[in-house]
């Protein structure tokens, strides 16, 4: 019997706690699986799961397992990643996890990508929880804010701008504020953040320190920064956010940025990737791919 078969589906049965969900990363039936592993244990005469009808958990001899088991894999993905780059070639799919922000300008810049590297694919998951890129399998994360100390490799993207925005017609109705302060007077559309509270606004101070913090009220609070953007477009108000969300509505006339003056800086944008993983061509793509997104172009940021 080959000496890995068995490893992987064992592997990912494992980090899914599930034959089913390993079944599904496998492109076969949860059967195939649960009788992979079974051969790997009589091969090793050894039980390296424990099963019941809800429940998959690891023996312990399972545990000293899987970690020679995930080494080897690593190992194995390693060679074949060196042998890409040496190639030089940008193939394959790469997993990246994204906040929800990233949606619309990720996706209308993706013929970019697939016109420059035919090669490579993208599978994307949008989420603003913290994922796990070795255990979820996900080769690049592109968070916004601060982050936390992790083994994990940063590279730093272009920090995006807050830019507040309105429709011509709300404008036309509403008038044009021309400091912070009378946004009192207008609809503004706020932000529900996924840790709870509303956002306040933030603005460049006029003498060039610290952000200035304004609090603004509203009739219409969201928790999706896409749908505030659709909000705005439509005439409901005042809209603050960031530069890519809303750069090509502003190139089309969609939308008008107020405040110009008083945009402010943003939050720091990282890419992470596991050690190693950064130089591997096809991420080497996709890391690329991201920092072009959040330069400006034309005077905007975006697609």
């Amino acid at each position: 019997m080959p000496l890995l078969a068995g490893v992987p589906d064992f592997v990912h049965v494992a980090e899914q706690r599930s034959f089913r969900g390993a079944a599904r990363i496998l492109g076969v039936t949860p059967t195939a699986v649960s009788k992979a592993v079974s051969r790997l244990e009589e091969r090793l005469g050894t039980r390296l799961l424990n099963r019941t009808s809800r429940h998959v958990s690891l023996t312990p001899e399972g545990e000293v397992y899987l970690r020679h088991c995930r080494d080897a894999l690593d190992q194995l993905q390693a060679g074949e990643d060196q042998l890409l780059r040496t190639r030089e070639v940008a193939q394959g799919s790469v997993a990246v996890s994204l906040s929800f922000v990233f949606g619309r300008p990720v996706v209308a810049a993706l013929p970019r990508l697939v016109a420059r590297h035919p090669g490579v694919s993208l599978r994307l998951s949008f989420t603003d929880r913290d994922v796990s890129l070795a255990e979820e399998d996900v080769d690049v994360a592109v968070r916004i804010g601060t982050l936390p100390d992790s083994s994990l490799v940063a590279r730093r993207l272009p920090s995006p701008r807050w830019v507040t925005v309105a429709s011509p017609g709300y404008l036309a109705r509403a008038g044009t504020p021309r400091s912070p302060g009378e946004l009192a007077e207008h609809a503004c559309l706020r932000f529900a953040r996924p840790a709870g509270g509303v956002a306040d606004w933030r603005f460049a101070s006029p003498g060039g320190g610290e952000a200035v913090v304004q609090r603004v009220s509203g009739p219409l609070v969201l928790d999706h920064g896409d749908l505030l953007v659709d909000a705005a477009v439509a005439g409901l108000g005042v809209a603050q956010v960031f530069d890519f969300m809303a750069a090509a509505l502003l190139r089309s006339g969609a939308l008008v940025q107020v405040l110009a003056d008083r945009a402010a800086a943003g939050p720091p944008v990282h890419a992470l990737t596991l050690p190693g993983r950064q130089a591997v061509p096809k991420v080497r793509v996709a890391l690329d791919f991201f920092s072009e997104l959040l330069v400006p172009r034309g005077g905007e940021v975006g697609a």
